[in-house]
C-alpha cells in the first residue's frame, strides 16, 4: 500500500460557499490565536507553550467561542497541530518566527482522520459530504483510488478544493518470481538462469542466403 493524494474540485452552492469562507475564517482566528498564545507566555512569563497544552485548552476555547463547535474538534486540533509544525521548523532554523496569517491568503483546513467527512467516490469525480455543511459535487480523477484517509479543503484563486489523502495500491505491478539473469551469446540469443535457451534468429544469415538465390535467379534470366 503507498500514500497518495488526490486534488478535487469543489462545487458547493451558494449557501455552502458561505459557509466555507466562514469556516475558513474561523480556522485562520484559530491559528493567530494560538501564535499570540505562545508569543505571549513566553515573553511575560518566559513559558514555552507546546501543541499539547494548547490542544487540552480547545474544550474551554469552544466555550467561549462557542461557533467552532460546529467544525469538529479533530480538524481545530489539525490547525493547532499546523501552529506546533511552524514553531518547530524556528526552532530548527529551516524558517523565521512564525508570523500572523492574514484571513485573504489562509488557504483551508484539514480533517486528519474520517472524522467530519466521508467521500463517495472511486477516483474519478463523485460527492464530498462535510458535517454540518452537508454534500458537495467534486470532480477530479485519480490515477489509483484508495481507502481516504485524510481530507484538507482548500481555496485558491477563487475556487475550492479537496485534497483527500488515501491508502491505495502502488501503479507500478509487482512480481514474485525474483530476479532472472540473462547471458546474451552466439548460439543462443538469451539463456536465462532458469536454464531456458531462445535460439539466435540468426537475421544476418537468413538475409545473406535469401539475396543469394535472387542474384542468381537474376543471372539466369540476362543468360
Amino acid at each position: 500500500m503507498s500514500i497518495k493524494q488526490v486534488l478535487f474540485r469543489l462545487y458547493p452552492n451558494k449557501e455552502q460557499t458561505i459557509k466555507l469562507h466562514y469556516w475558513k475564517r474561523l480556522h485562520c482566528l484559530l491559528y493567530n490565536a494560538c501564535v499570540a498564545n505562545r508569543k505571549t507566555q513566553y515573553k511575560q512569563f518566559n513559558h514555552s507553550v507546546d501543541y499539547f497544552e494548547q490542544q487540552n485548552s480547545l474544550p474551554e476555547f469552544k466555550e467561549v467561542w462557542p461557533e467552532y463547535k460546529e467544525l469538529g474538534s479533530h480538524t481545530l486540533q489539525a490547525t493547532v497541530k499546523r501552529v506546533d509544525l511552524a514553531f518547530q521548523r524556528f526552532f530548527k532554523l529551516k524558517s523565521g518566527y512564525p508570523k500572523f496569517k492574514s484571513g485573504r491568503y489562509y488557504r483551508g483546513w484539514t480533517y486528519p482522520d474520517k472524522a467530519g467527512w466521508k467521500t463517495k467516490s472511486t477516483g474519478q469525480h463523485g460527492q464530498l459530504t462535510l458535517s454540518n455543511l452537508g454534500t458537495i459535487q467534486i470532480r477530479g480523477k485519480a490515477r489509483d483510488w484508495g481507502i481516504p484517509k485524510a481530507c484538507t479543503i482548500i481555496y485558491k484563486q477563487s475556487k475550492w478544493y479537496a485534497c483527500i489523502t488515501i491508502d491505495g495500491n502502488p501503479t507500478r505491478p509487482t512480481t514474485d518470481i525474483g530476479a532472472i539473469g540473462l547471458d546474451f551469446g552466439v548460439n543462443h540469443a538469451i539463456a536465462t538462469s532458469n536454464g531456458d535457451l531462445i535460439d539466435n534468429p540468426r537475421f544476418l544469415k537468413q538475409s545473406q542466403e535469401k539475396i543469394k538465390k535472387l542474384s542468381k535467379k537474376s543471372r539466369r534470366k540476362r543468360a
